[in-house]
């Protein structure tokens, strides 16, 4: 049951209050983990970094990210996303004031690390407005969730910098206005978690909000799908142990090689417990078959993540490289080539939010085939871009690079509510996990070859979507869930 309101934008009550309710959560989580990026030049001179160290504060604050998605996607399926994110936004507070208040690298490097779960916000809005949108609405308003919401990266880089400087006049002095700046975002965080929690809901009224059965890993259908859920793991704790690789003797030197074997040999034994509580949730699937009415086919899942890992994963990693291959290429000033790279972050407030409205008119399989094509082709182009191209073309087909990633990521979650209700927070988590292991993977890449290098393996990356999407089935008809009294209800997915 959803509720019945129409889609206005400019509304303020109903389902339309939690749409608006949850893409500011959601951009005030990415101002918040990005609130670092735009003031990296005086917080190196203010700490006194070096160049290395400020890239370990980048590699570090997306590390905590990846296992975060996973595990707030199923609180949030246990809890309810008034909680969780309520909760999120409270404790983002707290790194934040952290580094805000950081002396030294050290200080400033562990509140950057703990500042990555931030990240994993964005899953709780997807069950929140799956919950409040019916499935021919869906697509367009996780768009505009997730458009509008990633948008806050971009805000960060507009709006701290300014703060810094103004901060920094009169009263205080050149190197405090930084931390004013960032202590304020955090200040934000704090009053809008009180905010969400007194004005929304996890559901309308008389619907129904459904658990997993078990907390501790996600349920799947079948014996094959089991298998598949144990691969799937796989990628996401190579990302971080390539992220450890990163800061071992061989990267940055952040840690020894001792330490950096230690980590190897947790991650391996956490993956291993991982496993574990996979067979444990599901070992009845050895026994015994799923009723019909109950499955759903974990191959949907596995799909859109790899497609999220080519979308939501090159984003992020061109985002962080944009700048500097436009300032190398064109021998540009930093500043102008901020401005112009900005273009591509830009895109998100149309293109995110069109890829699901796509979705919704024109299919969903349909939809992801056109945008991981015209993913394909836009990196392929971009990998041919040089000194000799007018400069304007270069911007142009960055931006139309951009549409395609982003309405593509659009349309990625456009599916991954309308698979199985109860673990919409887990799918989400996953998929969302996918993005930042896709961004791990491409920053790693970009460090050991030329750009044009790395636009062509980005683009392989999306062919490899593409011929992944062939086993992606079209959602339609219902998905069934059973209530705690033990009656079961079908949800339209058409």
């Amino acid at each position: 049951m959803h509720a019945t309101t129409r889609f206005n934008i400019f509304s303020w009550q109903g389902k339309m209050k939690i749409l608006h309710c949850s893409w500011i959560a959601f951009f005030i989580t990415f101002f918040v983990w990005f609130n670092h990026a735009p003031l990296l030049a005086v917080i190196g001179d203010s700490l006194n970094l070096t160049r290395e160290q400020i890239k370990t504060l980048l590699i570090l604050n997306v590390a905590l990210t990846i296992p975060a998605r996973v595990i707030v996607g199923m609180l949030t399926d246990k809890y309810g996303p008034r909680n969780v994110y309520a909760c999120i936004l409270a404790l983002a507070s707290i790194p934040c004031f952290m580094f805000a208040l950081a002396e030294n690298f050290m200080d400033a490097a562990i509140a950057r690390f703990l500042l990555g779960f931030v990240g994993a916000g964005f899953v709780v809005g997807i069950r929140m407005v799956s919950e409040w949108f019916p499935a021919n609405e869906l697509g367009t308003a996780e768009g505009i969730y997730g458009g509008w919401g990633n948008f806050g990266s971009a805000a960060a880089a507009m709006l701290l910098p300014g703060m810094a400087i103004f901060f920094s006049l009169e009263h205080f002095t050149v190197l405090e206005g930084w931390r004013i700046a960032v202590l304020l975002s955090g200040f934000i965080s704090l009053c809008f978690s009180v905010f969400w929690y007194l004005n929304v809901t996890n559901t309308p009224k008389g619907a129904t909000y459904f658990k997993p059965k078990q907390i501790g890993g996600m349920e799947v259908s079948s014996v094959k799908d089991f298998w598949l859920l144990l691969i799937m793991k796989l990628p996401m704790y190579a990302a971080l142990a390539l992220l450890s690789w990163k800061l071992s003797p061989a990267g940055v030197s952040m840690l020894s090689e001792q330490l950096c074997n230690l980590m190897y040999l947790l991650l391996t034994i956490i993956f291993i417990y991982d496993c574990y509580s996979a067979y444990r949730i599901n070992r009845h699937l050895f026994t015994q078959p799923v009723p019909e009415y109950e499955r759903y086919d974990f191959k949907q899942v596995a799909v859109l993540n790899v497609l999220y890992f080519a979308t939501f994963g090159s984003e992020l990693a061109v985002v962080s490289m944009l700048p500097l291959f436009f300032a190398d290429v064109f021998a540009l000033d930093m500043v102008v080539a901020g401005l112009l790279a900005s273009a591509y972050a830009f895109m998100n407030l149309m293109s995110r939010p069109g890829g699901g409205w796509l979705s919704d008119r024109f299919g969903r399989k349909k939809t992801l085939l056109i945008l991981t094509t015209g993913l394909a082709a836009g990196y392929a182009l971009m990998a041919c871009i040089d000194s000799s191209w007018p400069l304007i073309m270069a911007v142009i087909t960055a931006m139309a690079c951009s549409f395609f990633v982003q309405a593509g990521e659009g349309a990625v979650f456009a599916v991954v509510p309308l698979i199985k209700r109860r673990l919409t927070g887990q799918i989400a988590g996953m998929t969302g996990a996918y993005g930042n292991v896709g961004a791990v993977f491409y920053l790693t890449v970009l460090s050991l070859v030329e750009y044009q290098v790395f636009f062509m393996v980005i683009s392989a990356t999306a062919v490899l979507g593409l011929i992944s999407l062939m086993f992606l089935q079209e959602p339609k008809g219902h998905i069934a869930e059973v209530d705690e009294n033990g009656s079961v209800e079908l949800i339209s997915v058409t």
